[in-house]
């Protein structure tokens, strides 16, 4: 090999082959990993197709948190020649020498790549800062895919409700966890790391369903210390005045009992309530009078009035935004506040659509 790249690295080995680990200057990603599969069939390439939509959104991450930025390693197959210089210390640490006509190919992390070159446009001293590269020896087409499958395949996604637990950047997913906090019957009942719970989970809500309420509540309006307070005393009103919810605490009803047999803990009902909430961020005087109707309401499955709107007729939740609306349209009428004209004609909608 007569002109080579040289990569400190590290060695280690899975599954009987070697790999090496190196730590790759981000200026040299262009050239490493050129875009030339663009235009291949999904068959002949050994990623999938890039998601243009995601690289700004991952740019944006990395100049917005130009201190604080973290990336994963890529994960790239050598298609050539390259050999492992041993240091004399250690077998395990030394040199990776590829020959620069070698190809790599990105078996992982396409779109970190992408977004890492369109970042640098924006902001050139990136290119000093490095990211670690996983390196493979290419054993042809059909290897690299498999192990773009094995990498992603076993993957496991993170919970929308954990993120938002863990993100400190997000500053509604930051009041969010404030605000359960405070409300003592959800704080006990939340899930903080599941978006979905089993049958018998000893938890009835999920953290994502509160973000996701509170931001149907919140919509566009910043974020400040009188927001969280609103949400604080909005949810706080909420637990005071469902009638389950403190026949729960009182031991009067079981959660079993609670699931099976009341709408009133699904994800549909607490995004109701978010829309609901959003008329009293909006217009604030007397939420405690209104909310107090909130106990007159019938929550039980079978009530007429949650039929085909929120319940399927096979039993089922419906979790769409429309069903989310014409529950949210219900609790509404039920404390005496006005629809809107789109709610209102959602509404007449849906009603000429049970009368046929």
């Amino acid at each position: 090999m007569d002109f080579v790249y040289r990569f400190p690295v590290v060695k280690g080995l899975q599954a009987g082959r070697e790999y090496y680990i190196g730590m790759v200057p981000l200026k040299m990603i262009a050239r490493l990993f050129p875009n030339d599969d663009e235009y291949v069939l999904p068959e002949y390439r050994a990623q999938r197709k890039l998601n243009t939509s995601r690289i700004p959104v991952i740019s944006k991450y990395i100049l917005e948190n130009r201190n604080d930025y973290v990336f994963s390693a890529l994960a790239a197959s050598i298609d050539g020649k390259f050999c492992f210089i041993a240091s004399e210390s250690n077998q395990d640490i030394g040199v990776l020498e590829v020959s620069m006509d070698a190809k790599f190919l990105i078996n992982d992390g396409q779109h970190r790549k992408a977004a890492i070159l369109e970042a640098i446009q924006e902001d050139d001293s990136l290119g000093e800062e490095t990211i670690s590269v996983v390196f493979f020896a290419d054993k042809g087409l059909s290897r690299s895919q498999q192990i773009f499958t094995d990498l992603n395949k076993h993957a496991v996604k993170t919970s929308n409700s954990i993120s938002e637990l863990y993100d400190s950047r997000d500053d509604l997913a930051v009041v969010t966890r404030q605000v359960v906090s405070q409300v003592d019957f959800i704080n006990a009942y939340t899930d903080k790391e599941k978006d979905i719970l089993g049958k018998y989970s000893s938890n009835l809500f999920t953290l994502n369903t509160f973000y996701t309420a509170n931001k149907k509540i919140i919509q566009r309006a910043e974020i400040t210390e009188q927001c969280e307070q609103f949400l604080v005393e909005y949810w706080k009103n909420v637990a005071m005045n469902i009638t389950q919810w403190n026949e729960l605490i009182n031991k009067e009803i079981s959660k079993v009992d609670l699931r099976e047999n009341y709408i009133v803990t699904q994800a549909v009902v607490i995004q109701a309530f978010g829309r609901v909430g959003n008329y009293f961020f909006l217009h604030p005087d007397h939420m405690d009078m209104y909310l107090k109707k909130l106990s007159d309401i019938d929550w039980r499955r079978n009530a007429d009035q949650w039929y085909l709107r929120t319940i399927r007729s096979n039993g089922r939740m419906i979790s769409s935004e429309t069903a989310v609306l014409l529950t949210a349209n219900v609790i509404k009428l039920a404390l005496g506040i006005q629809l809107d004209q789109d709610e209102a004609l959602r509404e007449e909608k849906f009603i000429k659509s049970i009368q046929k």
